[in-house]
C-alpha cells in the first residue's frame, strides 16, 4: 500500500522531489539504480543521463567491491598476455 507523505508548501515540483529522493536513496545504497530510476519516474538510461549532467556518477563502488573488480580485471589481463616459454 502506498504511503503518503505530507510536506509543507515547497518551491519544488513533484518531479524534482522524486528526483531528489531517488538520488539520495541511491547514494545511501538503500536502492538499486533501477529502483532509483523507477522512483524518479525515468528509464534507467534517462536517470543516468540526468545524474551525469549534475556531476553525479550513477554507479559507485565501496573499497572492497572496487578491489574485487580490479582483481578480476587484472586476472583477465594476465590471461590475455602471451605465455613465455
Amino acid at each position: 500500500m502506498p504511503q503518503i507523505l505530507e510536506l509543507p508548501d515547497l518551491n519544488v515540483s513533484k518531479q524534482e522531489l522524486k528526483m531528489i529522493l531517488a538520488e539520495a536513496l541511491l547514494a545511501q545504497g538503500a536502492v538499486s539504480l533501477g529502483k532509483a530510476a523507477e522512483i524518479a519516474g525515468f528509464s534507467v538510461r534517462t536517470f543516468c543521463e540526468l545524474l551525469l549532467k549534475k556531476g553525479v556518477s550513477p554507479i559507485s563502488f565501496d573499497d572492497e567491491n572496487l578491489m574485487e573488480r580490479m582483481g578480476l580485471i587484472q586476472s583477465a589481463y594476465d590471461q590475455m598476455l602471451p605465455v613465455e616459454r
